[in-house]
């Protein structure tokens, strides 16, 4: 089985081969606003043949043939390219990645996009990265990891400094970093992660970090373990309620590009943290090919890492993936043979914005089935993602906590807020809920 460490000639082989082929059928792994939004962009793509999702949910299946197969599932995953005999599997969510889906998948000669389960580590453990960034002169937060709760409450006690920021050492669903104004807050977030395991396993340790402060933007960049090609900016919004007041969720909506990402803070960031990276993970002996997700503060030092993803980010995709002008196939190919610099990405110019309408109570409690009504209103020009939605008695219904990611395009971001806003109005379910300020703050500050 490979790994991240191994840049085998056979694995270039295995992508170089399908460069050659006019179309392309594909499997994409999830069941979500972002897999939607990759499976849209897929769809859209001359190259692109049959499509397959699996899970898949109510809107994407207007567009591929939805397989019920956990994302989780490595091996009926493996089963199902094969029994299909797709030329590719895009493996999106987090949870797959760490599982080895792409080694297991390559393992049994299936050409999959994604990095490997060594150089998913760079978002699957917080302690793996920060100690990354730290031994390799990374910009991010000072920090310090802890793995037991008494201790870790000892040091913000110590430290006694606020905000202070708690954050579950693995996958969180997005939720795993709480802020915390007051030692009361701190311990609450420790004994949560800790003792109680709110999110499992991922919280058999904590990472304890410095509150950063300025303006947070994402860089979503394709990697083919030497190369980095940064997409569009954006940014995102992850307070449940206007006026980022509110719990943490896994986004309320995003916009691109960023107003505070100039060109001079492009060429900076390549130079201080999107190269180096790269270089460290190779260092490491776990090269990355796939999409890193650069979530980056805007300090008055300068750019630092808040953290990594080893994939596409939600709801960033949503508003990044209309804006791509060139085809995400051959993006791909070149990403996993490794010819990254042989090609050049072009995107449309304008801004998107997306908005998230989301069932009443998320991201604490929430009732699921409800019937989503006003879809057929919609405008044909506005994306509709669909990311817990369900089909029941021949009605789409609500299945989850984030239910729809409304993107629209606009010759500037106050033309597509005005357009995605105006399609929000037109949907409704039972306690649907969704943020008014997205993209109003623009240059907004702190997580």
């Amino acid at each position: 089985m490979m790994t991240g460490a191994e840049d085998t000639g056979n694995s270039r082989v295995m992508y170089d081969a399908l460069k050659k082929k006019d179309k392309l059928s594909i499997l994409v792994v999830g069941g979500g606003g972002r897999e939607h939004a990759v499976v849209h962009c897929l769809s859209r793509d001359p190259r692109c043949g049959k499509l397959y999702c699996a899970p898949g949910n109510a809107g994407i299946a207007a567009l591929a043939e939805c397989l019920p197969i956990k994302a989780t599932d490595v091996q009926g995953m493996v089963n199902a390219a094969r029994e299909k005999q797709v030329d590719l599997v895009f493996v999106t969510p987090d949870d797959p990645l760490m599982c080895g889906m792409v080694d297991s998948l390559e393992a049994a000669g299936i050409p999959a996009f994604g990095p490997h389960k060594a150089a998913a580590m760079l978002e699957g453990s917080k302690v793996f990265s920060k100690n990354l960034m730290k031994q390799y002169g990374i910009p991010t937060a000072a920090y310090e990891v802890f793995d037991s709760s008494e201790a870790a409450l000892s040091y913000i006690r110590t430290c006694n400094t606020y905000p202070t920021v708690v954050k579950a050492e693995g996958l969180a669903l997005g939720k795993g970093a709480i802020i915390a104004s007051s030692y009361a807050e701190a311990e609450e977030a420790v004994r949560s992660i800790m003792e109680e395991r709110v999110f499992g396993e991922s919280g058999s340790r904590v990472v304890i970090e410095e509150f950063m402060t300025g303006p947070e933007v994402t860089v979503l960049s394709f990697v083919d373990g030497k190369t980095v090609v940064p997409m569009v900016s954006s940014q995102d919004h992850k307070r449940a309620y206007d006026g980022d007041r509110g719990p943490n969720t896994g986004g309320m909506g995003a916009f691109s590009p960023s107003p505070v990402y100039t060109p001079e803070l492009a060429e900076r960031c390549m130079k201080e943290i999107f190269l180096p990276t790269v270089r460290a993970m190779n260092a490491e002996g776990r090269t990355f090919r796939g999409v890193i997700y650069f979530q980056l503060m805007i300090t008055a030092e300068g750019p630092k890492v808040v953290e990594y993803n080893a994939r596409f980010g939600d709801p960033e995709t949503q508003a990044v993936l209309p804006r791509l002008k060139t085809g995400l196939i051959d993006i791909i190919l070149a990403v996993m043979s490794g010819t990254l610099d042989t090609l050049s990405i072009e995107w449309y110019d304008g801004a998107s914005a997306c908005i998230v309408a989301a069932s009443g109570g998320y991201p604490v409690k929430y009732q699921k089935g409800f019937e989503i009504t006003g879809l057929d209103r919609l405008p044909d020009d506005v994306m509709c993602y669909h990311a817990g939605t369900a089909m029941k008695d021949g009605k789409i219904v609500t299945a989850g906590g984030r239910v729809l990611g409304i993107t629209a395009l606009g010759c500037d971001l106050s033309d597509a807020l005005t357009r995605a806003y105006a399609a929000v109005e037109k949907i409704s379910f039972e306690g649907m809920f969704y943020r008014h300020d997205i993209g109003m703050g623009r240059g907004r500050k702190t997580e």
